[in-house]
């Protein structure tokens, strides 16, 4: 592979892409099928597009099927969904790659569990439902059904990289030794857990563990672009990053407007752009995704809770789902956001079940929709089990 890469800006790192081949053609034939799980973010990318440079390129073998499972979130920044739909159309272009979309069923997608259900935003102290609901579980489920359908086991590749996550980096230190992994071979695991009924049928493999993130941009900018390297639309990714300046900038967080992050840096990048200025109104979720979170939006519990042994429940007077009332102001709101932004964050389909939703009052499990609202009157509970009106407002200011 010698001076394959070389020229450019900047000299991609061939010792990292011959790393890479390395750690894949160790691992290639050990499972009967292929497959690359691939969230749209820069890593991911980064890894499908160079596998599959690398295989029309005959430095891999082809499989007799690529598997390709594409995460959709439903909630994705629109530079990045556009990257990805164009990179869709030229994976269904080859007829040995089978592209998967993934997306959540329809109850359980962001908006339609936080507007039709009632649930409350995400936030990183007490309630972070949306990474695994919307994205690990449905990735795990759709792996778990075509593995279950195909003879033998299957590799599943990963963009995961060192450097991204000091918890994930944790995470690759304590696995580095297992299921036969060499150093300098990628992170190679046996075991999925998120996989049900799949048990020893499936591994996973990040063969670009150990690139920098130069290395990666490096790869989407210049490389990967080239038609001699499958002309992808990569380098649109570095919009979502910071334009420009991605690499030192680094802003995709995740969703449009998460409401776990403390600032939405990928948006406001995003939005400074003449091609996407008319964005603009999608930083209006954020301060909405607040206002959704606060007491006079949602119910809470009244009164003694009791568990089934008769103790008094740990947090007997907690906040729980918003109020139909919420639920529907929301709705319009978001509407209204999407219309100006000219971007699909509610379809149709998505619209009509939230509509139902709240036409059927529907609410968690353990919430009937007739407790008091969270901004009136609580009732304080003593030890002894005794109980004492008091305004929520005398608490705030307490």
């Amino acid at each position: 592979m010698t001076g394959l890469f070389s020229g450019g800006v900047r000299m991609l790192h061939e010792e990292a892409v011959e790393l890479t081949l390395q750690s894949l053609l160790a691992y290639w034939d050990r499972h009967e099928h292929v497959a690359v799980a691939w969230s749209g973010g820069k890593d991911s990318s980064a890894t499908l597009t160079l596998i599959i440079h690398l295989i029309e390129a005959g430095y891999l073998p082809r499989p007799a099927r690529l598997h390709v499972f594409y995460a959709d979130t439903r909630q994705e920044l629109p530079p990045i969904q556009r990257a990805a739909d164009l990179m869709i159309a030229l994976l269904k272009t080859r007829d040995w790659i089978e592209v998967t979309v993934v997306c959540a069923p329809l109850d359980k997608r962001f908006m339609v569990y936080i507007l039709g259900r009632g649930v409350p935003p995400p936030n990183n102290n007490t309630l972070r439902w949306c990474t695994r609901q919307i994205k690990v579980e449905p990735m795990a489920e759709a792996l778990g059904e075509a593995i279950a359908a195909m003879p033998g086991t299957a590799l599943m590749i990963t963009g995961v990289r060192e450097g991204e996550s000091a918890v994930r980096d944790g995470r690759i230190a304590m696995s580095c030794s297992k299921d036969g992994a060499e150093c300098g071979q990628g992170w190679y695991q046996q075991v999925l857990p998120e996989a049900k009924g799949i048990k020893g049928r499936i591994a996973t493999l990040a063969p670009i563990l150990h690139w920098r993130v130069c290395t990666v941009w490096d790869w989407l900018r210049i490389y990967a672009p080239r038609p001699e390297f499958g002309r992808w639309p990569t380098a649109i990714l570095a919009d979502a990053y910071g334009g420009d300046d991605a690499e030192e900038v680094n802003a995709r967080t995740g969703c449009i407007g998460c409401p776990l992050a403390a600032k939405d840096t990928a948006l406001d990048v995003i939005c400074d752009m003449p091609a996407w200025s008319h964005l603009a109104p999608l930083k209006e979720l954020k301060p909405l995704y607040r206002w959704m979170r606060e007491p006079a939006q949602r119910l809470r519990k009244s009164g003694v809770e009791r568990l089934k042994d008769g103790s008094i429940a740990k947090n007997p007077q907690r906040m729980g789902p918003l109020t139909l009332e919420a639920r529907s102001i929301a709705l319009e709101q978001i509407l209204d956001i999407q219309r100006r932004a000219h971007v699909d964050l509610i379809n149709s389909e998505e619209e009509a079940r939230i509509r139902e939703l709240i036409a059927a009052r529907t609410f968690p499990d353990k919430w009937a929709g007739d407790e008091p609202r969270a901004d009136r009157w609580l009732d304080a509970v003593y030890q002894d089990g005794s109980v004492q009106p008091i305004l929520f407002r005398d608490l705030v200011g307490s």
